[in-house]
C-alpha cells in the first residue's frame, strides 16, 4: 500500500487530474471489471477512484458497499422497491447485497468510495444535497487558526458493522493546522472551495463539483474562505 496522501479524483469540468489510477476490479464479483480505475486501496477494505460505465447490468447480489458521485452522463439504479435517477452531481449509496439493475448511459463516469464487507446491507440511499442539517462538532480548538466555525451535518446512510457513514455536511469558513486524517473520507463539494495542504507545502484546491479522497492517516491541513457544503463518506 502506498503512503496515504490527498487524492483528487475528478474535476467538475472534466479536466485531467494528476492522480494516478490503476485499472483493477475490487474483487472477483465486481461488475465493473473493465471500467474500475482505483486510486486508493487500503488494507482496511476501503477503496476509492473512478468508474467508467456505459452499459446495462442486472446484479443479483452487489458484492460490496459503494458510494457513487456522478461526474458525467446519467445513471439509473433500480430495485423492486425504488428507482434512482442520477444526473451529473447526484450521489447515492449501493448497499452490499442489493439486487438491482444499473443503466448507465455511454460515457458515464462516477467517483466512488467502496467498502468490502461480508455483512449484507441491501438498499439504495439517495443523498439529498439540500438535506436539513443539524449542528455538529467543530474541529478541535488546538488545531484551529482563527475563529471556531459553525458546522452542521446529517447522516443519510450508516452501517454499524463497518462504521461507514455517508451524508451531507456544511461549515462556515475556517482554517486549521495539518494533522493525520482520522478516517478515510470521500468528499464531493456541493458548494464552495477548500484548499487541502500537505506537509511538503503542496496543496490541492477542491472546488464546487470536484471529488477528492483523503485516506486515513494522510497529513492534511484545511483552509476555506467561504461557506462549504459537501457530501461525505467516512470509514
Amino acid at each position: 500500500m502506498s503512503e496515504p496522501t490527498i487524492l483528487l479524483l475528478a474535476h467538475a469540468d472534466g479536466s485531467r487530474v494528476v492522480t494516478s489510477f490503476k485499472q483493477q476490479p475490487l474483487n472477483d464479483a465486481d461488475p465493473f471489471t473493465d471500467g474500475r480505475q482505483v486510486a486508493w486501496s487500503g488494507t482496511d477494505g476501503v477503496s476509492a477512484g473512478i468508474v467508467d460505465a456505459g452499459k446495462i447490468l442486472n446484479i443479483e447480489d452487489f458484492p460490496h458497499t459503494e458510494v457513487i458521485v456522478v461526474h458525467t452522463g446519467h445513471v439509473t439504479l433500480k430495485t423492486q422497491e425504488q428507482t434512482l435517477e442520477l444526473a451529473v452531481g447526484a450521489s447515492a449509496v449501493i448497499g452490499r447485497g442489493t439486487a438491482l439493475r444499473i443503466e448507465a448511459q455511454a460515457g458515464t463516469q462516477w467517483a466512488f468510495c467502496a467498502m468490502t464487507t461480508e455483512a449484507p446491507k441491501p438498499d439504495l440511499t439517495w443523498l439529498d444535497p439540500l438535506a436539513t442539517l443539524s449542528p455538529s462538532a467543530a474541529p478541535e480548538q488546538q488545531i484551529l487558526i482563527g475563529p471556531t466555525p459553525q458546522c452542521r451535518s446529517r447522516n443519510a446512510f450508516e452501517d454499524a458493522t463497518t462504521e461507514m457513514r455517508v451524508g451531507v455536511w456544511d461549515s462556515t469558513p475556517y482554517e486549521r493546522h495539518g494533522r493525520a486524517h482520522k478516517l478515510n473520507e470521500l468528499m464531493y463539494l456541493i458548494e464552495g472551495t477548500v484548499t487541502l495542504l500537505a506537509p511538503d507545502g503542496s496543496s490541492v484546491t477542491v472546488g464546487t463539483g470536484d471529488s477528492v479522497f483523503v485516506p486515513q492517516g494522510a497529513q492534511c491541513a484545511w483552509k476555506s474562505t467561504r461557506y462549504v457544503r459537501k457530501v461525505y463518506a467516512v470509514k
